[in-house]
């Protein structure tokens, strides 16, 4: 009853604001200003088909209501989707489709980026307040956060894409950069573990001579010019993993869902041998083979967990099949990194792009499209990504502070829980409760946000639609913005509702 009801105020909601928008766009100038001073002999036919197009010859209201009936369509399963024509007598229907799906791919991966690494810094900053790591983090977040979006874009397209494209024509890294790094790398690795003074100076001098050392070797070899992750460091990274989901999900002492993560390892680690080579076919690299290939690793995850986890066989379940597939993407990013160097070629050594969401009419195979989607994605992805990254990460902070210092999680501490069970457990699921909210909301945002982003980027998505249409003084277009916006409100709030329920039981019974 509840989704009901809210799917109800939000239709209301819909039809009100759908209406309020056509309205002043419809009146926002003059849609024939343009045929109007059209010197070509055939002027007054195309006024009149664009009247026709366009439903000119009706009032406001009745425009609306035409529009609405056919974007009700988009509503119907087989009803087909309706949202006009545009002044130029395209179907605006297929352009919506086009831009929304490019700018969704952009969106989705910032957006799940900001999320995922903001809250991390977030919690990590509220773990240890007011020291190095937490000053480091306040400030970068503030300095992110009060950057303009299209001035940071400008200064990655500058220090960043061109830049990197042009050293990685002769990718040297010579002992005075490779010093540079090392130190900032120290200096990063001690503020993340942190401990007593003698141990952050271990850890900061450990942490540098390894960075120096892995430039250095990696500067020999150039491995920049060929780069791939190998089998040795994909297994390292597995087994890395595995540890890491079992701490983190289960702590360590459960030994059950340890053995089980890292015989998953085991397993990622052997089958690589087997699917990279499948992969690397070009009749095998497909997106449904790729899928396919994910539910067999899950349903292998599952019996993994199942045979080892004893007890505890959810978590076991959940690390064995996390592992799996995050073993399974560092396989995916090796073939993409081999490909590197024919896809360098094609593109005359510019690997990073600076403008469009992917090269036209590039041709190359499964995994070299698949790389020339995701340079085109990093510079937008950065840029959003830092920016919303920044505003995630305060709010983390400050919400873990809060839970931190409830008299349920003194009370964990008293009954002798250990740290991990009190952060995670009842501190942190807690803690994301307002930071649901503040998802749910951004992802509107950020969707009505890459205006600027797209077109600094040249990027031909949603934002482009949406400012054409407002100069062109065309409604449909707008409108196809407006309501691919407010759909995306109204679904991401309603998955936050059903999230406070998985969250907080009590809002469940309530």
């Amino acid at each position: 009853m509840f989704v009901v009801r809210r799917l109800a105020v939000s239709f209301i909601t819909l039809l009100l604001a759908t209406f309020v928008v056509y309205v002043l766009v419809a009146n926002a100038g003059d849609p024939l200003g343009d045929l109007r001073t059209d010197p070509s002999p055939n002027r007054d036919d195309k006024i009149r088909a664009r009247i026709d197009d366009l439903n000119l010859d009706q009032s406001v209201p009745q425009r609306y209501v035409t529009w609405i009936t056919g974007a009700g369509t988009c509503l119907v399963p087989g009803g087909g989707c309706d949202l006009g024509k545009n002044v130029r007598g395209q179907d605006v229907s297929t352009l919506v489709g086009q831009a929304a799906s490019s700018t969704l791919r952009l969106v989705l991966i910032a957006t799940i980026l900001a999320i995922m690494v903001g809250i991390a810094l977030g919690v990590v900053a509220a773990l240890r307040q007011y020291s190095g790591l937490d000053y480091t983090t306040t400030f970068s977040a503030f300095l992110f956060y009060s950057l303009p979006v299209f001035a940071f874009a400008v200064l990655l397209k500058q220090y960043f894409a061109i830049r990197a494209n042009d050293w990685l024509r002769d990718p040297r890294i010579d002992v005075s950069t490779a010093l540079a790094l090392a130190v900032l790398s120290g200096l990063a690795w001690g503020a993340l573990l942190g401990g007593d003074r003698r141990r952050r100076w271990i850890v900061r001098g450990v942490a540098a001579v390894l960075t120096f050392g892995v430039l250095q070797y990696l500067s020999a070899v150039e491995w920049f010019r060929r780069p791939s992750l190998g089998p040795v460091l994909i297994t390292v990274l597995a087994f890395a993993v595995a540890v890491g989901f079992a701490a983190l999900l289960a702590g360590l002492q459960r030994r059950n869902v340890l053995y089980g993560a890292l015989t998953m390892a085991a397993i990622g680690s052997v089958a690589q041998f087997a699917v990279i080579p499948f992969l690397e076919d070009r009749t095998w690299a497909t997106w449904t083979n790729i899928a396919l290939l994910g539910l067999l690793t899950i349903a292998v995850g599952v019996g993994v967990g199942w045979a080892f986890g004893g007890l505890d066989k959810g978590q076991a379940i959940r690390v064995a099949s996390l592992t799996g597939l995050v073993t399974g993407g560092f396989m995916v990013v090796d073939i993409m990194l081999r490909s590197v160097p024919d896809y360098s070629r094609s593109q005359r050594g510019r690997v990073f792009a600076t403008v469009g969401s992917n090269t036209p009419d590039f041709q190359g195979d499964f995994w070299q499209r698949m790389l020339d989607l995701s340079s085109h994605l990093v510079l937008p992805t950065i840029s959003i990504m830092l920016v919303s990254m920044a505003s995630y990460s305060r709010y983390a902070r400050a919400s873990m502070l809060e839970v931190l210092n409830q008299d349920y999680v003194r009370t964990a501490r008293a009954k002798g829980l250990t740290e991990r069970t009190v952060v995670v457990r009842h501190a942190f699921r807690n803690a994301l409760i307002p930071l649901t909210t503040l998802a749910a909301i951004d992802f509107g945002a950020v969707i009505g946000g890459a205006v600027i982003t797209e077109a600094v980027f040249a990027w031909r998505g949603m934002g482009r639609l949406f400012v054409e249409g407002l100069i062109q003084v065309d409604p449909n277009p707008v409108m196809g913005f407006f309501i691919v916006t407010s759909v995306a409100y109204v679904v991401f709030n309603m998955l936050a509702d059903i999230a406070y329920a998985y969250l907080d039981p009590r809002i469940r019974i309530s």
